[in-house]
């Protein structure tokens, strides 16, 4: 491994330690009825997503998958103040998904998967994300399966597995 990857490594592997932390505080800092969108770009740089909504509000995907067990949406008003913060990987959120919905209403609920597969012999596309688990020493998983033919849900499936 060369210097220069070894040190990108590091460093990566340090970011990933604190950004979690820089998270929490970015988030419990953000205020809704007060802090602007420029205020939260400043705190939580740019997000992963921007979705309009047809109220004329704006939301923002801050998601930290595939390490991270978070994915928070930030909301604005037409005016680019913050409405609400939601941490979306959710179990209500898990229950909403629906056989029949397409990629883009599973991506607006959730956000962006950590990992997309396919399995072309049972014609499924399955996206992950790398949830909380009951017990500390879990690793848990949500899983959203879409027929690859049509691009809609056929099903949602969960994986826990004990960390070693």
């Amino acid at each position: 491994m060369s210097r220069q990857t070894w040190l990108a490594a590091a460093l990566a592997a340090l970011a990933a330690l604190f950004l979690p932390a820089c998270d929490y505080g970015n988030l419990k800092s953000i205020q809704p009825g007060i802090t602007t969108s420029a205020e939260v770009r400043a705190r939580m740089g740019a997000p992963a997503a921007e979705y309009r909504n047809g109220d004329g509000t704006v939301t923002w995907e801050y998601n930290r998958q595939p390490g991270g067990i978070e994915c928070h949406m930030i909301t604005f008003g037409p005016d680019l103040v913050v409405l609400r913060v939601e941490q979306v990987l959710t179990e209500a959120n898990f229950a909403r998904v629906r056989e029949g919905m397409d990629r883009e209403q599973v991506q607006r609920l959730l956000g962006h998967p950590g990992s997309v597969t396919t399995y072309e012999r049972l014609g499924e596309e399955v996206w992950d994300w790398r949830v909380a688990g009951t017990l500390p020493t879990e690793e848990a998983h949500f899983h959203v399966h879409f027929d690859v033919g049509t691009g809609l849900v056929k099903k949602t499936s969960r994986r826990v597995e004990a960390r070693g």
